[in-house]
């Protein structure tokens, strides 16, 4: 059986290496790609089966880098490990794993036999396992506050992109009443309109910004593939 490590960091690629020949005595090769975009290719030309993903990398991150294998090779299973147990993370890899597909995600701050676990469960028993440390950190984020639906979350994203309603509407297929109703939503659950002051006018779409960067609702690496897909939309629709 082959693994491929997609990590920047050579220490952290050292170290899942030295997990993986512990812990799965059925890999016979481990291959290393540096970036996403390695990743992407390599996956492409090895034909692996299980994939250990880093999610922030520079250029291509973990989800974009995992969305091209996945439409390529629905069946491959990919343990991602991250520093962060980010809404926007967690969202984006349900809107891209296949129903074929095992996946896991496990904190790089989890212990070295709780990985060992991860990589076990995901790689060689096709389960789907994520971190109880991440359940932890998303029941206590939620329980601050409701959590965005899924066509909240796209405004979300259309608003940090800078589009005004109307492009927002066009792109999301929504009517622009619909389009209004979902940020009012979106102002309340992320605490915008509690914030509001009668003596201190605040712009709603900047605060609504701020406190889902602040509670990691959504991230950078987030904005930055989203602002690759809207250059897609963009030159499509012209």
């Amino acid at each position: 059986m082959k693994v491929l490590i997609v990590e920047d960091d050579q220490f952290h690629a050292t170290y899942l290496h030295d997990a993986l020949a512990e812990a799965l005595p059925e890999v016979t090769e481990i291959f290393h790609a540096a970036d996403g975009g390695a990743g992407e290719e390599e996956a492409r030309r090895g034909g692996f089966e299980a994939i250990v993903m880093d999610l922030q990398m520079e250029g291509r991150n973990g989800i974009e880098a995992a969305r091209t294998i996945w439409a390529e090779r629905p069946q491959t299973r990919v343990l991602f490990w991250s520093n962060y147990a980010d809404e926007a993370y967690l969202r984006g890899i349900a809107q891209i794993v296949p129903e074929e597909s095992a996946y896991g995600y496990v904190l790089k701050t989890a212990s070295r036999d709780r990985l060992k676990l991860a990589l076990r469960a995901v790689l060689i028993e096709a389960q789907i396992m994520v971190d109880r440390e991440i359940h932890r950190l998303q029941r206590r984020s939620t329980s601050r506050r409701s959590g965005l639906d899924d066509s909240e979350f796209d405004v979300l994203i259309d608003l940090a992109l800078g589009l005004q309603d109307k492009s927002i509407a066009e792109r999301r297929g929504m009517s622009l009443r619909t389009v209004q109703n979902r940020l009012l939503s979106l102002y309340e659950k992320l605490g915008v309109l509690s914030e509001l002051d009668e003596e201190l006018t605040l712009n709603k779409r900047v605060r609504a910004l701020n406190r889902a960067l602040a509670t990691r609702t959504i991230n950078v690496e987030t904005l930055e593939a989203a602002q690759r897909d809207l250059q897609v939309w963009l030159a499509d629709r012209h």
